[in-house]
């Protein structure tokens, strides 16, 4: 069923009130607003009724207001724009009054009661009978209809109830809709937020995983490198000790090299001695007792190798690769146990650790 407004004069000044009635409107109940009007942080008014509401519905364990207990406070979103108003331990009654919204309301409310521009001007007509207003509610077709369509019309046979009765009963009904809606979305809002904090938790605890991670490959890579310096050490040991035996051999063979060539030289000069006796006493006698000179022995065979230090890392090579993280270890345990091992590797070293490969 179609329906018309049942007036047409004064359409500018009824457009006009109807843009003032609408911005008087309570989000909550949608209605106008019933006084106290308060303001929230957020320039939005609402009831201070309907604010208590939603308030009550975020906050169900906070103290009424009369209780013998204080409470510390509380919060909720605003139904318009879902901005956070935090409220102090007076709840909602320690939100400001908005006197110009109420001076408003008065001011609205006066010019309605005017004659000539009362609401009976606007009230909707019935269209398949113009004179008869819409003042009855179908509740089998679920449209409002006139006196006249039920008793002669097309909703004869319908079950029907006075407008105003379903009006408020779902206008009630829209309203507390509304408020759980409110309640839910600070429900879900409250659950973000958690899902937040734990994405938060979750990049702090991986932030600390990698520190202590990092720590632990340092520490490895400080014990081989400690390791690798004591077997470099080692080595150059035994280099020092072969260098100085073969120098030394050196320095032997080449004094005796130095005493022989002289002695030629002195046997070459005593070839052209003319006295027959003095060649015979000297000359003859100390070739031959250097000839007869031991020389000190030869290094053995193999003595220039250092095969002996080669180090086999294989077995530590494939030992480090199956390192893996340990489920369910927490990292103050960790750090206990390597604190542990790291006194129980440096007691002794001297005892524990041989100076050779």
């Amino acid at each position: 069923m179609n329906f018309t407004v049942g007036f047409k004069p004064l359409l500018g000044d009824a457009h006009s009130m109807d843009n003032l009635e609408k911005q008087l409107i309570c989000p909550i109940c949608l209605e106008m607003f019933s006084k106290p009007v308060v303001i929230l942080p957020c320039q939005h008014n609402l009831c201070r009724k309907c604010a208590n509401d939603v308030f009550q519905a975020s906050n169900p364990l906070w103290q009424s207001r009369g209780s013998t207990t204080v409470s510390s406070g509380g919060r909720f979103r605003c139904p318009s724009c879902r901005h956070e108003v935090v409220l102090d331990r007076h709840g909602v009654y320690g939100l400001q009054r908005n006197l110009l919204v109420e001076n408003i309301i008065d001011i609205y409310k006066q010019e309605s009661s005017r004659p000539l521009h009362s609401k009976a001007e606007q009230h909707l007509m019935c269209e398949e009978h113009e004179e008869e207003k819409i003042n009855i509610y179908c509740l089998s077709c679920e449209v409002p209809t006139c006196s006249l369509c039920k008793v002669f019309g097309a909703h004869k046979d319908c079950e029907v109830a006075p407008l105003p009765t379903i009006y408020k009963r779902q206008k009630s009904e829209l309203s507390d809709g509304i408020a759980m809606l409110v309640a839910g979305n600070d429900r879900v809002q409250a659950v973000i937020t958690q899902m937040e904090e734990v994405c938060q938790t979750i990049e702090d605890n991986s932030r600390r995983q990698k520190q202590l991670l990092n720590q632990r490959f340092e520490s490895l890579c400080a014990v081989l490198e400690e390791r690798k310096g004591e077997l470099l050490q080692a080595l150059a040991r035994e280099q020092e000790e072969k260098l100085q035996r073969v120098r030394g051999l050196i320095r032997q063979y080449g004094d005796h090299l130095e005493a022989s060539s002289k002695l030629v030289e002195s046997a070459i000069q005593s070839m052209e001695e003319p006295q027959m006796a003095l060649y015979l006493q000297c000359g003859r006698r100390r070739v031959g007792a250097m000839s007869k000179v031991e020389l000190a022995g030869r290094p053995e065979p193999g003595y220039e190798s250092m095969e002996q230090f080669t180090v086999s890392v294989e077995h530590v090579a494939e030992m480090l690769r199956t390192i893996d993280f340990q489920p369910g270890a927490s990292g103050e345990e960790e750090d206990e146990e390597v604190a542990l091992d790291g006194d129980e590797g440096t007691a002794g070293p001297e005892e524990e650790r041989p100076d050779g490969p």
